[in-house]
């Protein structure tokens, strides 16, 4: 018994000891599954305090960005974002959005005009509080998807940016988005609805000097907001966006993409109907526009300068002139500038031939590079479209000689004014293309003086060959101008086989700032319209507008080109520019047809696609540019004298009022007779023998008169040289043949105009770029 006791009490135990062991697998499970929850509570909870934090943190940063924000004044929120232009001398010359607006009422709101900008700009306007959470949570993925920058504003800080802020995008910082949100909810608690939408309208800038949705709808329609059919309403919805990129006056289809996208949204928004849509999206963009709407009179004086100030100022700081309301100081002269008008578009100053005639003229400081005034076209009823002072598509002919090549031989191979050249035929390195002179003779043994004063091409052309292309390449690029591809062609031309904008080949202005650095002693200034601004909060930006000049030349190469080009006045091609008692220099310029084109044209009368004049005094540099917008419509022998007269007759107006000095000559040059030598390079004149590249048969060279012109006679503004018969040579059997150069290799199908000369008779085209080109 004791022992079955002793058994069970065995067996109990042994069951009670089973007992305990069997839970203890299911006790480590247990054990397992605490361990990951706790892990990943505690990551949780590690998380959400790090998002306390981070929320934290963004608050703490939101208030104290949001802290210094603008207070909200009402006038500001009421008056347009203009900005004011500045003259020189300090003068307001004009304001964009000063004109009288047509404000509208919120009772006055058209329903579709209201559901046209909801529906396009800000859909969730009558939920949100200012701010919208799920618009700026959609645009952010929207942008991640599609590397877009669809933005994430409401109309409320839209009208809070316009009113207190810049709008360029490198102003759209952290602390900027946090000040507009913030004065966008304390806007919409004080003001309604329909008030804030009514500052909204009454306040956006919707291009050409037009400020406000009304004044928009009256200025190009010529009736209230109320009157306008669905399309037009569309239209003026879309404006704001980006107005001048939308402008449909200047931009028409730009601007009936913007207009059906508002449609379009209207659409989705349940706002209009699909038939409404299908004839709205059909309606011609131009459908009851009237005439352009700019009316400030003063605006015809500056128009191309303001375009230039306008395109500067978003080059340099990226501020938007019509949006960021800047006081901007310019250099402009308003008496020059005025005068400059007058004598381009009207009949007191200078005899134009017909009303198409064009002239693009840029007057420069010759101290400061400052753009004192310039003229884009004639005769413009509209707003300019096509600035041609700095447009480089145009030849300026032989003014490009001073620049290309003699100054270039005075700096680089120490010549001297008085060294001689042999003026005889000659061909195109490389080539068998030959080079005429303006009168298809040839002068024999000359000096470097009589060669530019008289703008012989032949000594041009062998100069460009003796400097070399790099090393004229870079005294070029030392007066801001620059080709693509330079050759031999550019001695007498600036025609490339490239433009790039305006980056490549020469304009007024790039001529203008260049012959500058001849007038100051060699220094170059970059050209510029604006002298500071201003921005609202007083802030004001001068050095991005400083300008340092640059060495671009000795100034002893700036005294002897100086030197000759006062005899190009005075003497040689350029008689017609003379102004009595004034110490001036100058070079005119002429460019040609090709032979194919001279067959479709009267040249009975001469024809000349570009006539160009270039000059300069101690105090101001003037390029005067003269053609017509066709091509194909030639300046004749009767009007050859326009450039020069548009430049005569503003250099005397501007030198009036500065002191009339003559040019120092810097130490380093003497003086023998007429001719200046760098100090100890005199050596006694010789005669060069004829080049090796040039025709084997010789001319007898004519007599040198310094009163012949290639284009003018002396102090007239009718030209009536006559033009010299081409001299025959014994191995030519047709001196008038012209000799068409091979295609550009770098450019087939190239339409850059021909190639210049100074030559009033069939000039052959120089070759293209990379056709007798000497490196």
């Amino acid at each position: 018994m004791a022992n079955e006791s002793q058994s069970r009490t065995s067996r109990h135990d042994s069951k009670k000891g089973t007992a305990k062991k069997a839970p203890k697998p299911p006790k480590t499970k247990a054990k397992g599954k605490r361990s990951i929850g706790s892990i990943l509570l505690k990551v949780f909870m590690g998380l959400f305090f790090l998002g306390c934090i981070g929320i934290l943190s963004g608050m703490g940063l939101f208030w104290w960005y949001a802290k210094d924000a603008p207070a909200l004044d009402e006038t500001r929120l009421d008056s347009t974002v203009s900005s004011r232009f500045y003259a020189s001398n300090g003068e307001l010359i004009t304001e964009f959005g000063s004109e009288t607006r047509e404000k509208i009422t919120a009772s006055e709101i058209p329903q579709l005009l209201e559901d046209a900008i909801v529906s396009v700009e800000d859909r969730r306007f009558y939920q949100h509080i200012g701010v919208d959470p799920i618009r700026i949570v959609g645009s952010a993925l929207s942008n991640a998807t599609t590397g877009g920058m669809q933005g994430g504003s409401t109309l409320t800080q839209q009208l809070i940016k316009l009113s207190f802020f810049s709008t360029s995008a490198e102003d759209q910082t952290l602390r900027r988005k946090a000040q507009e949100a913030w004065m966008a909810v304390r806007l919409e608690q004080t003001k309604s609805k329909q008030e804030i939408l009514t500052y909204y309208i009454n306040k956006v800038y919707m291009s050409n000097g037009v400020y406000g949705m009304q004044t928009a709808a009256m200025k190009f329609y010529g009736k209230p907001l109320a009157e306008l059919d669905l399309a037009q309403t569309a239209l003026i919805a879309g404006l704001p966006n980006a107005p001048s990129a939308f402008d449909p006056f200047a931009h028409p289809d730009n601007a009936k993409s913007r207009r059906d996208v508002v449609l379009g949204a209207m659409l989705e928004n349940e706002k209009i109907t699909q038939a409404e849509y299908d004839a709205a999206v059909a309606e011609d963009i131009q459908e009851g526009l009237q005439e352009n709407p700019r009316e400030n009179q003063e605006w015809k004086y500056f128009d191309n300068y303001f375009n230039e100030v306008i395109a500067e100022v978003k080059e340099k700081t990226g501020k938007d002139v019509y949006t960021d309301g800047l006081d901007i100081y310019t250099n402009v002269d308003i008496d020059a500038q005025k005068r400059l008008y007058d004598i381009v578009n009207s009949d007191d100053y200078v005899n134009y031939p017909d009303d198409k005639m064009q002239v693009a003229a840029t007057l420069v400081d010759v101290n400061t590079g400052k753009v004192t005034a310039q003229i884009g076209a004639r005769n413009v009823d509209d707003v300019l479209a096509n600035n041609l002072a700095v447009n480089v598509a145009r030849d300026f002919g032989s003014t490009v000689k001073p620049i290309t090549d003699y100054g270039p031989a005075f700096q680089f191979l120490q010549d001297s004014t008085g060294r001689m050249i042999l003026d005889e035929p000659y061909t195109y390195k490389g080539t068998d293309i030959p080079v005429y002179n303006w009168d298809r003779q040839y002068m024999g043994n000359i000096t470097l003086r009589t060669a530019l004063a008289e703008s012989r091409n032949v000594p041009a052309v062998k100069l460009f060959d003796e400097v070399g292309a790099d090393n004229i390449a870079d005294f070029l690029s030392g007066l801001g101008i620059e080709y693509h591809t330079i050759t031999q062609s550019n001695a007498i031309s600036s025609n490339t086989d490239k433009l790039d904008g305006t980056k490549y080949g020469i304009s007024s202005l790039k001529m203008a700032a260049a012959y500058a650095a001849f007038s100051n002693g060699g220094t170059y200034y970059e050209p510029q319209y604006v002298n500071k601004i201003v921005m609202q909060d007083g802030t004001e930006d001068e050095e991005s507008f400083k300008v340092d000049g640059q060495e671009a030349m000795d100034d002893t190469t700036a005294y002897m080109v100086t030197d000759i080009l006062k005899d190009v006045i005075s003497v040689g091609t350029g008689t017609n520019a003379q102004i009595d008692g004034l110490y001036q220099a100058g070079k005119t310029g002429t460019s040609n047809y090709t032979d194919d084109q001279l067959a479709q044209l009267d040249t009975s009368n001469g024809a000349y696609p570009d006539i160009t004049f270039a000059g300069y005094t101690p105090s101001y540099s003037l390029a005067v540019w003269t053609g017509y917008n066709d091509k194909m419509t030639p300046i004749t022998d009767s009007s050859t004298h326009v450039a020069s007269d548009v430049y005569r007759e503003l250099m005397r107006y501007v030198s009036a009022s500065v002191e009339n000095t003559d040019w120092t000559m810097p130490d380093g040059l003497t003086r023998i007779g007429r001719e200046l030598y760098l100090e100890g390079t005199y050596t006694q004149p010789s005669y060069s023998a004829p080049s090796s590249s040039s025709s084997s048969s010789y001319v007898e060279p004519t007599t040198p008169s310094t009163e012949s012109s290639e284009e003018t006679p002396s102090s007239t503004t009718e030209s009536s040289s006559e033009v010299t018969p081409p001299v025959t040579t014994p191995d030519e059997d047709d001196s008038s043949s012209v000799v068409t150069p091979p295609a550009s290799s770098q450019d087939p199908g190239s339409t850059t105009p021909s190639s210049s000369e100074e030559n009033p008779s069939s000039p052959p085209d120089p070759p293209e770029p990379n056709d007798g080109n000497s490196e």
